[in-house]
């Protein structure tokens, strides 16, 4: 079984990274972990962030800086109010489901910048234990994996512009990985949007966790996403290379999008039928009532806006 684990494993990642959608590629890796199991646990924990911050820059060589800093400006109101009114609604509707207060705080975070980055860093500030880590992770990770898949309906089903639909998965999508996958699979002005206003959403792990640390009197320091400066890096190079070297930077987008396909896959593989157990219906079911209110008000703001 553990031989069949394995080789199906490596078959799913090579499918993933050469042949597959985003979507797909975390499908494949969803199929594996809830039939098969992950055979590798340490290989994807380790490798999936660092190849996702690797594609995340590598998709930054397809981009030109003025479009990223126009999108980011664009943007920036919106993360903003965004990011309040998640956290306030989310820590309101832990109230009235009665879920514990530390996965509610997290699974509002969490919700509210970026999902898992944002649940680790807030996490060991607040004195969450493994159980409350599990809990408020899985709960993100399953919405996650449903947004990838849905969003990209949704926005063709109510006529969404590619900028409207880049700004919406930016502010209602979890996790970059699934940002950037549903994005890429609705087009690439939507991919440059979506990335941009993203990862500027993430930088607000910085500020919040501070928060956090001093409501609770305590000291902490942050690991600041640098790979953000890179993708900004990158956008800069490409912005003032000849134009005899674009060849170049398309071939570096491509494997971008190969490297992207290839973390959700492995993402997928992290998934397991006990953390799925694990999550209980009241933290999964405020997790899923705050992610319908914010994904319904920022598609509607982002639909009656003018971009």
């Amino acid at each position: 079984m553990k031989v069949l684990s394995k080789a199906v494993f490596i078959i799913g990642l090579v499918v993933s990274t050469y042949v597959a959608s985003p979507p797909l590629a975390l499908a494949l890796g969803l199929a594996i972990a809830l039939t098969l199991t992950n055979p590798f646990p340490d290989f994807t924990r380790n490798w999936s962030k660092l190849l996702l911050q690797l594609s995340v820059i590598g998709l930054g060589f397809g981009m030109n800086l003025n479009d990223v800093l126009h999108a980011g400006r664009t943007g920036f109101l919106y993360t903003v109010v965004g990011i309040v009114f998640a956290i306030g609604c989310g820590l309101l509707l832990g109230k009235v489901l009665d879920v514990e207060r530390t996965p509610s705080l997290l699974i509002s975070i969490g919700t509210a910048i970026c999902g898992g980055s944002a649940i680790a860093a807030v996490g060991p500030v607040v004195n969450a234990d493994e159980d409350e880590m599990a809990v408020s992770l899985g709960t993100i990770f399953i919405l996650n994996a449903i947004a990838l898949f849905i969003f990209p309906l949704i926005g063709h089903a109510v006529a969404l512009s590619q900028k409207q639909f880049g700004l919406w998965a930016a502010l209602a999508i979890h996790d970059t990985s699934s940002v950037v996958g549903a994005a890429a699979k609705y087009g690439s002005v939507a991919l440059a949007v979506a990335t941009t206003v993203k990862l500027a959403r993430a930088l607000w792990i910085v500020p919040v966790t501070f928060a956090a640390a001093a409501f609770h009197g305590r000291k902490v320091r942050v690991q600041i996403p640098w790979f953000i400066l890179f993708f900004l890096l990158a956008a800069l190079l490409r912005s003032h290379a000849p134009q005899s070297s674009m060849p170049i930077f398309a071939g570096l987008l491509v494997a971008a999008k190969m490297g992207l396909a290839a973390t959700l896959f492995l993402i997928g593989t992290a998934l397991s039928r006990e953390a799925i157990v694990r999550v209980g219906v009241r933290p999964l079911l405020q997790g899923t009532v705050l992610w319908i209110i914010v994904a319904v008000a920022s598609i509607w703001l982002v639909h009656s806006a003018r971009l």
